[in-house]
């Protein structure tokens, strides 16, 4: 079994669709630099990520397949299922192979399929994201959301709220990943929090809050609960509309 070490980037995995081209010979597997290998590689190459590699790969995909198609790629890496890797570099290969045929619509091929409902899943995360955030504003002005996808997500929101809330400052932060964005009203920056256990409920501390955060949540509450006709809930079909892992980050939902 040939076994490509890389950085576990997607810089890397480009650049690993490079040098197999390069060295005419096809992986059977990608793994991470300093991981334990296969019980029966029996060869091995480290690949060290270049830019211009990983550049040239990427503007040969930009002239073979749609927009859509190159941003599928990016939601399949940000599935972060340990299978994506080895599918995104065999599905890239079949790419490169076949230079007339559509590949990606090939839905008889199971890497086809396999890429399009990842992609989907990735992108109902994506969606959530945008449905379930709520900012509460801190003591220093500064609007906060933390979040827990199931999915890389968090990047494929940031243009949209950087576009829906490009007056106010805020941080939005993946307490799963521990990393966040933030937007100063001009530029937008990842960013780590060093004690961000606190962060786990979905609620700021009130001594943390502004002023008035406390009293727009109870406003925004009450307005919930008055809208809502006892007689029509539906709490299934509730759940599968507003899945109940984002309650604790919902004004409305929480005590």
């Amino acid at each position: 079994m040939l076994v490509f070490f890389y950085d576990k980037t997607f810089q890397g995995l480009l650049t690993a669709v490079f040098e197999a081209y390069s060295r005419k010979e096809f992986p059977e597997k990608l793994v991470a630099t300093g991981e334990i290998p296969p019980l029966f590689m029996s060869a091995h190459y480290t690949i060290v990520t270049e830019e211009m590699k990983c550049a040239r790969v990427w503007t040969a995909l930009e002239k073979k397949v749609s927009r859509e198609g190159c941003n599928m790629l990016a939601y399949v890496w940000l599935s972060e299922q340990p299978e994506a890797p080895d599918l995104l570099f065999r599905y890239l290969c079949k790419l490169f192979a076949n230079p007339d045929a559509p590949y990606q619509l090939n839905f008889g091929d199971p890497d086809v399929l396999e890429m399009q409902q990842l992609a989907q899943k990735v992108s109902h995360e994506e969606l959530y994201l945008k449905q379930f955030v709520r900012f509460q504003k801190t003591s220093d002005g500064l609007f906060f959301a933390p979040v827990s996808p199931i999915y890389n997500a968090l990047p494929l929101v940031i243009a949209h709220f950087k576009d829906r809330f490009a007056d106010q400052k805020w941080v939005l932060y993946d307490a799963k990943r521990q990393y966040g964005y933030y937007y100063d009203l001009q530029t937008v920056e990842e960013i780590t929090i060093s004690d961000d256990e606190h962060l786990s409920d979905g609620k700021l501390d009130e001594s943390q809050m502004a002023a008035d955060e406390k009293l727009f949540q109870d406003l925004w509450k009450g307005y919930f609960q008055s809208i809502t006709i006892k007689e029509r809930l539906n709490p299934r079909l509730h759940r599968q509309h507003m899945p109940k892992r984002f309650w604790k980050y919902l004004t409305e939902k929480q005590e």
